[in-house]
């Protein structure tokens, strides 16, 4: 069951999702944010599709593993375009949002 005090998780390969955190916190400042930028893997672009999908699922399940979250934003094209449905799929009571050009 989601709860108004879980967190809205961002999600990016490094920092680049900074810039979507800052304009959520903007728009929705009664909420609570969670940023996991993939430093350690970044960057996404030059690695292959079937890696960039096992990063951001990775990602997705230790942040749902540690931190009670109502929503998932993954503010990286690289990432939205390779993994969100599956993410989607793995994850369907959880709002799922992509970023995308």
């Amino acid at each position: 069951m989601v709860a108004k005090e879980d967190y809205i998780a961002v999600f990016a390969s490094g920092v680049g999702g900074i810039s979507v955190l800052r304009h959520l916190v903007d728009v929705l400042p009664g909420e609570r944010f969670l940023y996991f930028g993939d430093s350690a893997n970044a960057p996404y672009g030059s690695r292959s599709t079937e890696e960039v999908r096992q990063l951001t699922l990775d990602g997705a399940a230790y942040l749902l593993d540690n931190y009670p979250l109502k929503a998932l934003v993954i503010a990286c094209n690289t990432a939205t375009a390779a993994a969100v449905r599956q993410v989607r799929e793995k994850y369907p009571d959880l709002i799922v949002i992509g970023i995308e050009p």
